[in-house]
């Protein structure tokens, strides 16, 4: 059977070798006799393979011991209201960067838990409705603020934050679509997350890496569940961790390091040029993003300016000729090419030939 080419923004392409390794252990793991859905969370097996993801994580990331890396069910989205219910206290501000959809998506999850606790939220920065779209490159931040949140790289536009900017507050940052693409200072954080459905492993849960001293902040009286200090402090394990994503999650990783982060940050970018050097040769398509925040993980563009038949047509014809997912978010419509960490160069030169057949054809 073909693999198609899955463009998707995700649930997004994991590596190939990580999928048929799982196959091959899904029902006996390692000469266990049961599969890693079937284990105890508890016993020295799953142990084992909790350690090295979590291990493996740091070291890509590196994260020393004042850090924990953590797996929280609900996604990105839980984490939008975690944080300011850990980190946002009565008459304390929060600085927030709204720099597309998820930025706004965290932004208004904030303003409610502002809300109850009578504490502010700031917006730093905002070019969410921008066209074309970026980022932003001056912020207006809160003296003594709780901390400061930013979405490095947004998705749906296409934009990407190429420099972290300098903050005095802690700093968050919401990384589900970039994280370990290109190259980061962790360091400069006091917290990150990534849903992990796109360059981590499967959909299901957020990957949370958090100083230890900054996870202590969160009030003792939350649900048990929402507190931060539970994760930390239990290795992930206060109840049953989704082991099975935090095993593809693990072996991803080893992928990762396996191929060397720096040569996947290269390829990363090689992919990158790739299409946007497609989109900008011909005035057949137009480019959606602002050339110096144009994302490496998240390509978007349009046809003729938003020829919206034409784009039906080339996403159907895309879909026979074994690429999938090439459509554009249905907020903004387009054309959306997503090729994160694991997706293959080959697909991106399957579709910047058949992008040049397409103009041949419709232009």
């Amino acid at each position: 059977m073909a693999r198609a080419y899955n463009f998707s923004a995700g649930p997004a392409v994991l590596p190939l070798e990580v999928l048929q390794d799982a196959q091959k252990e899904l029902v006996d793991y390692k000469g266990t006799g049961m599969s890693v859905m079937e284990m105890s969370h508890r016993g020295k097996d799953y142990d084992a393979i909790h350690q090295e993801a979590v291990a493996t994580f740091k070291e890509l990331c590196g994260l020393g011991d004042d850090w924990s890396v953590v797996f929280i069910q609900g996604g990105a989205s839980m984490q939008f209201a975690m944080i300011p219910m850990n980190f946002l206290g009565a008459g304390q501000t929060a600085d927030y960067v709204n720099s597309g959809t998820w930025g706004n998506k965290a932004l208004k999850e904030a303003k409610k838990v502002a809300a109850l606790r009578g504490a502010t939220v700031n917006v730093a920065a905002d070019c969410q409705k921008d066209i074309p779209t970026r980022q932003p490159t001056e912020f207006n931040w809160t003296k003594g603020a709780a901390y400061a949140h930013i979405c490095t790289n947004e998705t749906i536009s296409g934009a990407e934050m190429k420099t972290i900017p300098e903050v005095e507050a802690p700093l968050i940052g919401d990384m589900s679509s970039d994280i370990l693409s290109c190259e980061r200072d962790y360091s400069r954080f006091s917290m990150f997350y990534a849903g992990a459905q796109k360059n981590l492993g499967p959909s299901g849960m957020a990957v949370v890496a958090i100083r230890n001293d900054f996870a202590e902040k969160g009030p003792e009286s939350l649900p048990t569940m929402l507190q931060y200090r539970t994760y930390t402090k239990e290795n992930s394990l206060y109840n049953t961790p989704p082991t099975w994503g935090i095993y593809i999650f693990g072996e991803t990783m080893k992928w990762v390091k396996k191929m060397g982060k720096e040569n996947l940050f290269r390829l990363n970018a090689e992919k990158a040029k790739k299409l946007y050097d497609a989109i900008d040769s011909s005035d057949f398509w137009t480019p959606t993003a602002l050339k110096e925040f144009r994302s490496n993980m998240n390509i978007t563009w349009r046809i003729k300016g938003g020829d919206e038949e034409l784009e039906k047509k080339f996403i159907a014809e895309a879909k026979e000729a074994g690429m999938s997912s090439l459509k554009g978010h249905r907020s903004v419509g387009g054309l959306r090419a997503s090729i994160y960490n694991a997706f293959p160069m080959a697909g991106v030169d399957a579709l910047v030939a058949f992008m040049k057949d397409f103009e041949k054809k419709n232009g």
